[in-house]
Parts: structure tokens; C-alpha cells; sequence
């Protein structure tokens, strides 16, 4: 039998390739395909996306008595904070710093307070008091009822 000619060679090389690499895509078929997501956010955005109301009576995040007038208070395991920069005047924000992403640790002197790098933001809007933070924290809808439990809306 004759030594196949260079050009042959290729052929065999490149139909082998094929196989090859057909091979591999099947290893990653459907089995291994990861689980559709939905509802996510860009990776590394610092924006919370909160919960989904339910569409029904929305389950209270806390009641008004437990928000200072002037203060707030963080539910670090929902990412948010609520606020009450007057008496009887009810916000809510992510709790997710803007600059890098870390959650706010204090609710202090009319701010919202990041420990990780210093950002501050008003009690009353979200906007930035002081930097590195130079987005606002985003602001959730909230209900308060009458019971004084507050939900997202």
C-alpha cells in the first residue's frame, strides 16, 4: 500500500477533527444544558431586584412602630430598608449600595450608610450624600395599611 498523498492526509486530519469536535458538542447536550433563568439582572450592576408582588395581599416586610422618624431600618435578608424622614412619610430603598454592590450597614444622622467604602445616602430620596456611591439607591414601592404593616406594593 502507497504512503496517501498530502492532500489526502489532510482530508483524514480534517474529517477527524469533525468527528471530534461533533463528539465533543454532544458531551454538552441537553443533559448538561444549565436551567433557563429569568428575571435576572446583569451581573455586577449593584441593583437588587426585589420580589414579585404577588398580585394578592402582599406579606408585611415590617410594621411602621419599627422604623424611627427620621432613621430607618435595614431587612438585610430582603436587601432593602425602609425609612421615615417625617413623621407619618414612609420610603423604601434597595439596600444594595450602588458603588460596589456590598449592603448598607447603618441608618444614621438622616443618611443610609454603606460600611464598606464610606457611601452615604438621604434618608429621603436615596440620592448620594457622599461618595464613592455616584447612583441613587433605587427606590421600592410600598404600601402602608392601616394596621400599620408595610408591604411592597
Amino acid at each position: 500500500m502507497s504512503d496517501p498523498t498530502p492532500t489526502a492526509r489532510r482530508t483524514v486530519l480534517a474529517a477527524g477533527a469533525v468527528v471530534l469536535a461533533g463528539g465533543a458538542l454532544a458531551a454538552c447536550g441537553s443533559e448538561d444544558k444549565p436551567k433557563e433563568q429569568t428575571g435576572s439582572s446583569p451581573a455586577g450592576d449593584g441593583a437588587a431586584s426585589p420580589a414579585p408582588s404577588s398580585g394578592g395581599t402582599a406579606k408585611p416586610l415590617l410594621k411602621s412602630s419599627a422604623v424611627p422618624v427620621g432613621g430607618g431600618t435595614i431587612l438585610k435578608a430582603e436587601k432593602l430598608v425602609v425609612t421615615q424622614p417625617t413623621a407619618g412619610s414612609f420610603r423604601c430603598f434597595s439596600a444594595v449600595c450602588t458603588h460596589q454592590g456590598c449592603i448598607v450597614g447603618t441608618v444614621a444622622n438622616g443618611t443610609i450608610d454603606c460600611p464598606c467604602h464610606g457611601s452615604k445616602f438621604e434618608i429621603a430620596d436615596g440620592a448620594v450624600a457622599h461618595g464613592p456611591a455616584t447612583r441613587p439607591l433605587p427606590e421600592q414601592k410600598i404600601t402602608v395599611a392601616p394596621d400599620g404593616n408595610i408591604s411592597l406594593a
